[in-house]
């Protein structure tokens, strides 16, 4: 194949520009069109033939819009004979619609799965999916990143000596258990129970917080009921205190204002992997990005080069 091209949809230009930072390559145009019918039109303005096509787009609100922009975009660099085609989707939002929990119901990550290898996708990198059993819905090679080593390197300037990592949920202990080792602290876990989509209980914490510093860990935070339940039960065993991090920085309906306000919460730490809403009017507030780490995994793909070595370290 020849030259790496990179497009990007509307939903995250500025981590594709980014990306394309680090690879030292421009961020291919795009035309995107709305007609008075409200059908989208995409046309790609680089050439793609026989190239190592890459397609940035999270799937972030409006998640239908901008899904079927990336499926536009695919079937675009496809009909233009693309070399490979890979879909960088750094959060994919269906990845919780990812199981038969009630008669009748969608499972919508296997679908969407489905939906963008018929559309053009021969490989999918994306990063810390909400269940990692959705690795397996896709029928094409899907690279799987996580961010524990950008969030670690940011907690290693804190001092930790009395700290412990906490998991919002047993689900997510193994990874709160491997951000735990990078940290050289124990970890803990939350018992919840999810009885709808904003109600939480958490019945139990599961582990020794009393006094310590806590550093709480959760792979995305929408509207941070789980947290802000979380915060609640916390507060009952006199923590030190408490900083929240998270993957995708998701805060829809003033969550993020909700945790900032919180007089026990000393940090909120989150990736780029999404636009966070109201970042710059919030203090406790620290950003990381991936577009290093996206980079160089771009690069690994296009070279055929191993992409889990960037988990070694």
């Amino acid at each position: 194949m020849r030259e790496i091209v990179v497009f990007s949809g509307s939903a995250h230009r500025d981590l594709a520009t980014a990306i394309c930072e680090h690879l030292e390559v421009p961020l291919s145009p795009s035309r995107h069109t709305r007609f008075a019918n409200d059908c989208l039109e995409v046309q790609l303005q680089a050439n793609c033939r026989e190239r190592d096509v890459f397609v940035v787009q999270p799937l972030v609100a409006p998640v239908q819009e901008n899904l079927v922009e990336l499926l536009l975009m695919l079937d675009a660099a496809r009909g233009a004979s693309a070399g490979r085609i890979t879909v960088v989707m750094p959060h994919f939002a269906y990845a919780r619609s990812d199981k038969k929990n009630a008669p009748r119901i969608s499972i919508g990550a296997r679908l969407v799965a489905d939906l963008l290898r018929t559309a053009g996708a021969d490989r999918v990198l994306t990063m810390t999916l909400h269940s990692p059993q959705v690795h397996g819905f896709f029928d094409v090679p899907v690279d799987h990143l996580h961010a524990l080593h950008e969030l670690a390197t940011h907690f290693r300037g804190v001092d930790l000596r009395n700290g412990v990592v906490v998991s919002p949920d047993l689900g997510n202990a193994k990874e709160a258990s491997r951000f735990a080792r990078l940290l050289g602290v124990p970890v803990a876990a939350a018992a919840k129970e999810r009885l709808g989509d904003d109600r939480v209980v958490i019945s139990s914490i599961i582990g020794d917080v009393r006094g310590r510093d806590v550093v709480v860990l959760d792979d995305e935070i929408a509207r941070g009921s789980t947290i802000v339940e979380l915060l609640d039960r916390l507060a009952e065993h006199d923590v030190a205190s408490v900083r929240v991090a998270c993957t995708h920085g998701l805060f829809a309906d003033g969550a993020l204002k909700r945790i900032g306000d919180r007089d026990d919460v000393t940090e909120i730490v989150c990736t780029d992997t999404v636009p966070v809403p109201g970042a710059s009017a919030a203090p406790k507030l620290t950003v990381l990005s991936v577009a290093s780490a996206l980079a160089e995994a771009v690069r690994r793909i296009h070279n055929g080069e191993s992409v889990s070595v960037l988990f070694e370290h």
